[in-house]
């Protein structure tokens, strides 16, 4: 794994991190020494990034970071949280700065620090993007020491450029993937040119970017690529990276003559989402030590050919680009 600079913070990250998000929930059952493993197996194979929300689980993702991190001691990974999903109704009118200031003080007792790394307005409705009060609020946060710094986690491209208007928003996290490629166009350009750091999530597009995925393949019902295919419980671009069950099982089968040999399909979608240079951090999940390993291995993979890279785009652009591109 690369290390480099989280934008314009104090961080040095690995370019591969891990998603906290099965730890917490909605991904089925995944008991609680299951993700621990795999959060010290990511630890223990180098990463220094983890990202996390104070939903995920109603903190139960907070809380297993805080301990595993007091257990093993010694220098701390950066740790990203996010608020705003507490909120009902999910509402702009809702991120007041009394509101966040009370979801940030539940993350540090979870999390037990006395400043938060980085807090992300969590997929935040359009509105607040447009309400600059809420931004100075954060950065009174930020002066009162309760936050290092803070992002937004946006679920589209024209909200991540609205975002990072505001000088204080140091990242952005969005979904890009093979299956979601509009954000390497104008929006990784801008963010670039601001020094924003891109923490890309959902990189295997709820794992059918993993290739084990079939028709037959079951899910539990408290999982979200069950209760969540239509966008019932929150956007569905957050499931299957909002592509058709169907299509996307189509795609996967052209994506996998292009995996080189000796390589899983995960690790070579991971390979690709780091062949832009605009992303700080991929973000992938693992329900087992087995899978943050594997996470973290996908480094390795030799840089992918220009060829490898324009046929994906062409599988992109016919199968996908229709159901997703001009959504997100």
């Amino acid at each position: 794994m690369k290390h480099h600079a989280f934008g314009r913070m104090a961080f040095t990250v690995t370019n591969v991190g891990f998603g906290a998000w099965q730890i917490g929930g909605s991904w089925g059952d995944i008991s609680e020494a299951d993700g621990r493993a795999a959060l010290n197996a990511a630890l223990d194979a180098g990463m220094t990034f983890i990202d996390t929300a104070d939903v995920y689980g109603d903190g139960r993702s907070e809380k297993i970071i805080a301990d595993v991190l007091k257990r093993r001691g010694g220098e701390r990974p950066m740790v990203a949280t996010k608020a705003g999903r507490r909120l009902n109704p999910h509402v702009a009118e809702g991120y007041t700065k009394a509101n966040l200031e009370g979801f940030i003080d539940r993350s540090l007792t979870n999390l037990a620090v006395d400043s938060l790394d980085l807090i992300q307005l969590h997929c935040p409705p359009r509105d607040v993007l447009y309400q600059p009060e809420v931004f100075a609020g954060l950065d009174a946060l930020q002066k009162a020491g309760k936050i290092k710094g803070y992002g937004v986690s946006v679920e589209k491209v024209e909200d991540g450029l609205k975002a990072i208007e505001y000088p204080g928003v140091v990242s952005i996290q969005i979904i890009y993937n093979i299956f979601r490629q509009r954000p390497d166009h104008l929006f990784f350009q801008e963010a670039r040119r601001r020094n924003v750091a891109i923490i890309a999530r959902v990189p295997l597009a709820s794992g059918l970017l993993s290739g084990k995925i079939n028709r037959d393949t079951h899910f539990a019902s408290d999982d979200h690529r069950n209760f969540n295919r239509n966008g019932e419980a929150f956007d569905v671009g957050e499931t299957f990276a909002g592509v058709p069950f169907e299509v996307g099982l189509q795609a996967v089968e052209e994506v996998r003559k292009l995996v080189p040999e000796g390589a899983t399909m995960a690790a070579f979608a991971l390979r690709w989402i780091l062949m832009s240079d605009a992303v700080t951090v991929v973000i992938p999940g693992a329900r087992n030590g087995e899978q943050a390993r594997a996470n973290a291995a996908a480094a390795d993979l030799a840089p992918l050919s220009a060829d490898v890279m324009a046929a994906t785009r062409e599988i992109y652009e016919r199968l996908i680009a229709p159901h997703v591109h001009q959504r997100w």
